[in-house]
């Protein structure tokens, strides 16, 4: 029993070692994942921000309790075992420690509702925004539709590339094949300006699906017949990949959301060509990106 929880340990160990390795040295994946990624994905966005804060502030609360729980049990073991405590007490209420058993987790949950009603809040209740895009989920892909007047006309279907599909794309965009990742990239992607505050209006048009982009720390379901929104603020540009989280038919995890955040000049210039036709625009953005990657590495 022993030389086998042995074995456990070092295999543990040993896999722990390999994913470390692992992770750093394979690539990094757009949008702030990377290959080996634990944890949350990395935040451009306020409300990301205070995910990323309430998950370690409440991490915090867990390990101590569990840390306290742990340091009681073995006390216990240790005080009151047969050997050390060979006569038990007959004792059955300590009121003090009933009460404290009671009011401590009650203390514990309202430190932890606080900042999670404000967190809610913020993620629920729009700030004023600079344009509107809305979503519709269909069984299993993406529709887009930007609703401003000034953008109006300008919609399409955002398609999961297949396997033998990644390397033409990755090729017409000017991108290593990395940057076009298996079952997240699209055939189009929702192009943002940075530093904008987007509305989100989703819907579906068969059954629930949920829009989700972990960067932004946004999520809400696409209901037949209703119209939800959600917002966010990218204050980094790239690109960002998310999926539909609410389980939706049999193709469900092939229905990704690809959102590329730009400058505004870069958007300007891609909305007025996509007015007219969305491939061009989409041709002459990734040109002006690879230029600008270019300029970047020159620079060094």
């Amino acid at each position: 029993m022993k030389a086998s929880f042995k074995r456990l340990i070092a295999a543990g160990a040993a896999a722990v070692l390999l994913a470390g390795t692992a992770g750093a040295a394979m690539a990094e994946v757009s949008g702030g994942m990377s290959s080996w990624q634990l944890g949350l994905q990395n935040s451009v966005t306020t409300v990301m921000d205070d995910i990323h804060w309430f998950k370690n502030f409440t991490l915090v609360i867990i390990t101590v309790i569990t840390l306290f729980v742990l340091a009681l049990l073995l006390y216990v073991m240790a005080r009151f075992s047969r050997k050390a405590n060979p006569t038990p007490s007959r004792t059955s209420h300590n009121t003090m420690i009933e009460v404290a058993w009671t009011v401590v987790p009650i203390l514990i949950l309202v430190v932890i509702a606080v900042p999670s009603f404000r967190l809610l809040y913020k993620q629920v209740e729009l700030p004023a925004y600079d344009m509107t895009v809305k979503a519709t989920g269909y069984q299993w892909y993406w529709g887009y539709e930007y609703t401003d007047e000034a953008l109006a006309g300008i919609s399409f279907d955002a398609l999961m590339l297949k396997d033998d599909e990644r390397q033409k794309v990755a090729d017409e965009r000017g991108v290593p094949l990395q940057d076009v990742p298996r079952l997240l990239a699209t055939d189009y992607e929702v192009i943002i300006p940075v530093n904008k505050t987007v509305r989100v209006q989703v819907t579906a048009a068969d059954v629930i699906h949920s829009f989700a982009m972990p960067a932004f720390g946004i999520k809400i379901d696409a209901i037949p017949g209703r119209l939800n929104e959600t917002w966010f603020n990218a204050r980094e540009t790239g690109i960002y990949y998310g999926q539909c989280s609410e389980l939706c038919g049999k193709d469900h995890a092939f229905m990704p959301i690809a959102i590329r955040v730009v400058t505004q000049e870069q958007f300007d210039a891609w909305a007025e060509a996509a007015k007219t036709d969305v491939d061009s625009a989409n041709k002459q953005l990734m040109a002006s990106i690879a230029a600008e990657r270019k300029m970047a590495v020159a620079a060094r």
